[in-house]
């Protein structure tokens, strides 16, 4: 997410006896890459009763599982500050549930965005064929960052860059293609970074569409 905002998430049921009471007052705020999610709670007085704010949290926990563009919800954190309960119809099911519609209603304000997971490789191939892969790395939205001799090998090279995970099946073809089939390559984890434009709208259509 892009920008911060406080929501009020309440949760009101009547159906003949007991009812359903929750109601919380959150604020939502990024965090730094990698973060993960972070639950603090400055409830003073009694506005929410100690006993329901780990369900405020849990709430909140599985909502993240799926959030507003249908991907888990990474780096962020939710600060309860507020609400009210009732003395008879208030219960952890009911503040679980006002968490998730504070979330619900409140994650659009924040602008969130799509990352997608990106990852350092290194390229063995022949030297005659090093340019080729440069190429073929750069057209699938990979960064190259550089190249030198492959240790121990004789006219082979490592290429290395850092490349969508997304790109990495097709980069297996064509790597075949362009060395006859010898060129080889390893990939770790490296970041998450955000994608936009063409590529996300993609994403977002797809994701869509696998839930229609």
């Amino acid at each position: 997410m892009r920008k911060p905002t406080e929501v009020r998430g309440r949760h009101k049921k009547q159906s003949g006896g007991h009812g359903q009471f929750g109601d919380v007052v959150v604020q939502i705020s990024p965090l730094p890459r990698g973060a993960g999610f972070v639950f603090s709670d400055t409830i003073t007085g009694g506005a929410v009763p100690k006993q329901y704010i780990p369900a405020v949290e849990q709430g909140i926990r599985e909502w993240m599982g799926h959030g507003p563009l249908g991907f888990p919800v990474v780096d962020f954190s939710v600060n309860l500050s507020d609400g009210s309960y009732h003395d008879v119809d208030s219960s952890e099911m009911a503040f679980k549930t006002a968490a998730r519609i504070a979330m619900v209603e409140g994650m659009p304000n924040c602008s969130p965005v799509l990352l997608e997971p990106i990852v350092a490789v290194e390229i063995h191939v022949p030297g005659e064929a090093t340019s080729r892969v440069n190429q073929i790395v750069t057209g699938h939205r990979g960064q190259l960052l550089g190249f030198d001799g492959r240790e121990g090998w004789t006219g082979w090279d490592t290429v290395k860059a850092h490349m969508p995970e997304s790109e990495m099946a097709s980069l297996i073809i064509e790597l075949r293609s362009a060395t006859a089939g010898v060129g080889t390559f390893t990939y770790v984890l490296d970041h998450m970074a955000e994608l936009t434009g063409r590529a996300a709208e993609q994403v977002l259509a797809n994701r869509r569409a696998e839930a229609a």
